[in-house]
């Protein structure tokens, strides 16, 4: 079974080239799914984030803003989080992983963010970029998000660069055009990994 990464910047159109991917009938595990599964009402992950940050979890319920002011005002708090959740995310990767195994999928797509920082590349056989222009990031960012500009790219100067992520990718696919053109590099992809 081939393991391709899935990884790029926020606004880079990643969950488009997912979606995509999915259509064609790749089997995708969505790391950020996964993650909001493991927030959500009486989440399995809400336990341990109730033992480090005990006001942001009520009644079985993470307020986000809560968690999110706790980290502003200790910054350490992100690394802990991480340390709560990451394992999990893994967990819940390794079962997906089997279970395709075992139903005979020919390649899957581990679709997650933040593959390089988290070292899940080495779980890939290769690994697809997503990758778009600076100022098209920045201006779909804004507009995902309501803000201006200026906000969007501090946002993004948080991330690992995009240029760090496609030096080290197999296979790249730029978003910055038109859909069409997206479509046509996901359909090169799909036949390459089929071949």
């Amino acid at each position: 079974m081939k393991i391709l990464g899935l990884t790029g910047g926020m606004g880079m159109g990643k969950s488009t080239v997912a979606t995509l991917l999915q259509r064609a009938g790749l089997p995708i595990f969505d790391a950020d799914a996964e993650v909001r599964s493991l927030q959500a009402d009486h989440g399995a992950a809400l336990p341990a984030i109730a033992q480090l940050v005990p006001h942001a979890v009520q009644n079985g319920h993470l307020d986000r803003a809560i968690l999110r002011q706790a980290v502003i005002k200790e910054p350490a708090l992100l690394k802990k989080l991480e340390h709560i959740i990451h394992p999990m995310v893994r967990a819940a990767r390794t079962r997906f992983l089997r279970m395709q195994r075992l139903q005979g999928a020919h390649c899957v797509v581990l679709d997650i963010p933040l593959l390089y920082e988290t070292g899940a590349q080495r779980e890939c056989d290769d690994v697809l970029v997503v990758s778009a222009p600076h100022w098209v990031q920045a201006r779909r960012v804004a507009k995902r998000r309501g803000m201006p500009s200026a906000e969007a790219r501090k946002l993004i100067a948080r991330q690992m660069p995009d240029a760090q992520r496609v030096r080290q990718a197999g296979k790249i696919i730029h978003t910055g055009g038109s859909m069409w053109e997206t479509e046509r590099q996901v359909r090169q992809i799909i036949r390459s990994l089929r071949a």
